[in-house]
């Protein structure tokens, strides 16, 4: 598998293992199965493991522990992350050591590579009640509170490095990327569309391709997120969705994709991740996949390698 250097850090695989399919967000799997397929992804070449403990409640995390007993394999690195939302000055470094000691416990570890804010950062004045169960991180609690306690966490050898979940408020993920100290990678959207669908809290548009020159300007490791998007971008959708769901919304605007997919002879899954793996200052696709099935196919994907320009252009005027 083809290796790409993570911004400042170190090299890692071009696919990353996410935990969403493992923590069983994306359709139904089992445990051991799970497992199996992180052990294939490592024996197919990917290096980074991407968790959280929403995935799943904590479900993805459990999956790593149960699959290497604390012993990671050589070269492996890996990620976890935390809402912090926005708690009183006094409990955003605690909740933030006690999400890590929990996360690191699950996976028993001692450490991970890097550790995210997993939740959209937001001007001051912003209505955070639109974000429901997901509990945004107001601008002055990320710098006053997130910003010292990661770069602690640093210090102590806890984390290697810190970054941010980048598909918040367009602004507000640009000023956190020109701050200091600025976040080492950053999680941002890459599909055809720019499209995150039901996690899109604000008007307008993600600006999607700002926030990853914005990074690479800066010098920040660009992790591509929503290749799929949650299903949309695959030759169909595996659970029980609402007709209004973003999910289900962009699956629908996708039939021309899906045919030209056909055409291309592969799946739409595939001809998804090799497009957001052709993206320009791309590091890495992380992967929602939930089984060996799945994994194979991207792992097939990566190896069939980039697409040219005309390709690209095709698939982005397949979306209606």
């Amino acid at each position: 598998m083809e290796t790409r250097h993570l911004g400042g850090l170190w090299p890692v695989s071009a696919l990353t293992l996410g935990g969403g399919g493992i923590g069983q967000l994306w359709g139904e799997t089992t445990r051991e199965e799970c497992v199996a397929t992180v052990h294939a992804a490592i024996d197919g070449g990917i290096t980074m493991l991407d968790m959280a403990p929403s995935y799943g409640n904590g479900e993805a995390e459990n999956v790593i522990g149960a699959a290497f007993e604390g012993n990671l394999p050589e070269g492996i690195r890996v990620s976890t992350k935390y809402r912090l939302g926005t708690p009183k000055p006094k409990d955003a470094e605690k909740n933030l050591n006690r999400s890590l000691d929990e996360s690191l416990a699950r996976m028993r570890l001692e450490r991970v590579d890097v550790f995210f804010l997993h939740s959209n950062i937001i001007p001051d004045d912003y209505d955070a009640s639109v974000f429901g169960d997901r509990p945004a991180t107001r601008w002055t609690t990320y710098l006053e509170q997130f910003l010292p306690a990661a770069e602690k966490l640093v210090a102590q050898g806890r984390i290697g490095a810190w970054g941010i979940t980048g598909i918040g408020i367009p602004q507000e993920v640009i000023d956190a990327l020109n701050a200091d100290p600025k976040p080492s990678v950053v999680q941002c959207i890459a599909n055809p569309i720019d499209s995150i669908g039901e996690l899109q809290y604000f008007s307008g548009a993600t600006r999607a391709r700002d926030v990853i020159a914005t990074a690479k300007t800066q010098g920040i490791g660009v992790m591509g997120i929503r290749a799929v998007q949650g299903g949309a971008f695959t030759d169909a959708v595996d659970r029980d969705l609402p007709a209004d769901h973003g999910v289900v919304v962009d699956f629908n605007r996708s039939a021309g994709f899906r045919a030209l997919a056909a055409e291309l002879g592969q799946s739409a899954a595939a001809l998804a991740h090799r497009y957001s793996l052709t993206m320009d200052a791309i590091d890495t696709v992380v992967l929602g996949i939930k089984n060996r099935i799945e994994l194979d196919d991207c792992l097939k994907a990566e190896a069939a390698g980039s697409l040219d320009a005309a390709t690209m252009a095709r698939i982005e005027a397949s979306f209606e």
